[in-house]
């Protein structure tokens, strides 16, 4: 009779609790769904973020370049032109012929300009090619010495990666330019066992990472993180006044897509 009575409960309970698992499972389900979704949403928005972004970089830089740059070529073109002395042939030709390189070298500069202009073609060729244009402008300006090491033969493409590191890369360089007083930057790129490593250090003032967290006035540097941690990678910001600052990005850089 007891074994009768143990069964009878069970079969009475036992509905129950498997309707109540199902629909545990079922809420559980739903809600794994929504935060996939939610996901990827705040996914997509801070890329479209961040192409956004890396235009006004583009735009700030073309304008810095129109000004400090193309502007004095063809301003020093102009004034060697209006300096010609007819009556002396020979100064006027070799005047000249600095008149058409210096117009020469300028049609060079609108040119690159104009390749810049394209920030997303700028990256569908590359991460390691971006990254070089970008270097190569700011070693233009002639306010830093920069050392480039790089130990990658082959790095295969992931474009919304490449954005997020190009994006960071350029927010680090930023930070350099605004607040470091440096005179040098030593940028390092390493490739190895499917995890991409960027090292930017410069040998600027430097400054305490824990005051600048704690109050809350190093946003960038939250900015960094935060990206680096959106592709499952880290990044490491060591610094202290006077001994200059190093940035460390690691990555994990697959051949699969993500």
């Amino acid at each position: 009779m007891v074994l009768i009575a143990w069964i009878s409960f069970i079969f009475l309970i036992a509905p129950g609790f498997l309707i109540a698992y199902i629909t545990v499972y079922n809420k559980r389900k739903k809600k794994h769904r929504e935060e996939t979704t939610q996901l990827k949403q705040d996914f997509q928005h801070e890329l479209l973020k961040l192409q956004m972004e890396v235009q006004e970089h583009t735009l700030k830089t073309i304008a810095s370049d129109l000004h400090d740059n193309i502007n004095q070529i063809l301003g020093l073109a102009v004034i060697t032109l209006s300096s010609i002395d007819i009556r002396n042939g020979a100064q006027a030709l070799e005047k000249i012929t600095a008149a058409e390189d210096l117009t020469r070298r300028s049609i060079r500069e609108i040119r690159a300009l104009s390749s810049l202009l394209h920030g997303e073609e700028l990256i569908s060729k590359g991460l390691l090619h971006a990254i070089g244009f970008e270097l190569e402008w700011l070693e233009k300006s002639g306010r830093f010495q920069i050392t480039r090491k790089e130990e990658i033969t082959d790095l295969p493409l992931q474009p919304d990666k490449e954005l997020i590191i190009f994006r960071i890369f350029q927010e680090t360089l930023h930070n350099i330019i605004r607040h470091s007083q440096a005179s040098a930057i030593i940028i390092e790129l390493i490739y190895m066992a499917e995890i991409l490593r960027i090292r930017i250090e410069d040998n600027g003032i430097g400054f305490n990472t824990e005051t600048v967290m704690i109050q809350n006035t190093g946003m960038g540097l939250q900015n960094i993180r935060k990206r680096a941690a959106m592709i499952g990678g880290t990044a490491t910001i060591i610094s202290a006044p006077g001994n200059g600052t190093s940035v460390t990005i690691s990555i994990p850089y697959s051949s699969q897509t993500t």
